[in-house]
């Protein structure tokens, strides 16, 4: 015969089982939240939105966008790292600076600690554009120029460790150039500065520079991309101009508190692998000349870590200088 408290002890677990199964096959059972710590028109924002009302269709309750631009991306970052509740219902769209800033920065957080992947969207090469009005019709009468005026010659960037401040930062570096860096809040910020000729240059996704190059306002120098975009087939990659191996690229992806339970994780992950096989999504992606990640969570993970030993090995090679 079975013991009295046995069988209460028992009955506790199971239900306590029961209700944690319960929790997991309920979730998302409210909204969700994604902290775009970017500016409002960029690639994170336009992407991030159709990625989200996508994933609202499969888990059956909205995601929500909020931006939180401000700091290279870390004010973001750092809200979901550090105060959000690790439930699932808060999630991070994380973008390149979360692998730099780890070496570039000062951080209150560890994205690898206190931050897990859900999964990887795809990555973005940047396109040099400058004023159509402007002197410059080709990266190399560009670099000529800024050889020939050391540090006169200005780049815009959507802020301090932000993918178009990086990838400034690489081209000085592989051509042994200087070139003045001038940091605005979004990469929105610096067209105009940049149509009317006070800046040079600017770095800019692609996805976001698109519109400006095919509006005749500015004009593609080159792509960051390992080869040309299909929707861009005469502009060159800076590795074919001069500079074998250049290749860089912002990936967006999304993140969650470390803590989250995998059943939602799993959900998640699940609901976003979906949405960028959307032709809504997809068509995108390839209007903004983007190229595959790896979307698993492990995998993104993987990746994830890679990008922030890259980021630590150009700094430890002198290659990119500590912004603090």
């Amino acid at each position: 015969m079975s013991h009295p408290g046995w069988v209460a002890t028992s009955l506790a677990s199971t239900f306590l089982f029961a209700a944690a199964s319960a929790l997991a096959q309920g979730f998302p059972s409210r909204p969700i939240s994604m902290i775009v710590p970017y500016a409002a028109g960029g690639s994170a924002d336009v992407i991030g939105r159709l990625v989200a009302a996508e994933m609202s269709k499969t888990l059956g309750h909205n995601v929500v966008l909020e931006l939180r631009p401000g700091a290279g991306g870390n004010i973001g970052a750092e809200l979901v790292a550090k105060t959000a509740r690790a439930d699932g219902y808060t999630v991070l769209l994380g973008s390149l600076s979360l692998s730099s800033n780890v070496s570039l920065m000062k951080l209150n957080f560890d994205p690898r600690k206190d931050l897990v992947a859900v999964a990887g969207i795809a990555t973005f090469p940047n396109l040099m554009v400058t004023s159509t009005e402007g002197p410059f019709r080709s990266l190399k009468e560009a670099i000529a120029a800024a050889r020939q005026r050391p540090g006169e010659l200005t780049f815009g960037s959507s802020g301090p460790g932000t993918s178009s401040h990086l990838t400034g930062e690489l081209l000085k570096a592989a051509a042994g150039i200087d070139m003045t860096h001038v940091p605005y809040k979004g990469s929105g910020a610096v067209y105009p500065d940049l149509i009317s000729g006070r800046v040079n240059f600017l770095f800019d996704l692609a996805g976001s520079a698109m519109g400006y190059v095919q509006g005749g306002k500015v004009r593609a120098l080159a792509t960051t991309s390992s080869r040309r975009s299909a929707s861009l087939p005469d502009v060159p990659t800076i590795a074919e101009s001069g500079f074998p191996g250049f290749e860089f690229g912002a990936y967006l992806a999304v993140f969650a508190p470390a803590a989250t339970p995998k059943e939602a994780i799993a959900a998640l992950e699940d609901a976003i692998a979906k949405a960028i096989q959307t032709p809504a999504v997809k068509e995108r992606l390839a209007l903004t000349a983007a190229e595959p990640v790896p979307v698993s969570a492990t995998g993104f993970q993987k990746y994830f870590n890679d990008d922030v030993e890259r980021f630590a090995r150009l700094v430890r090679e002198g290659k990119l200088q500590p912004l603090r």
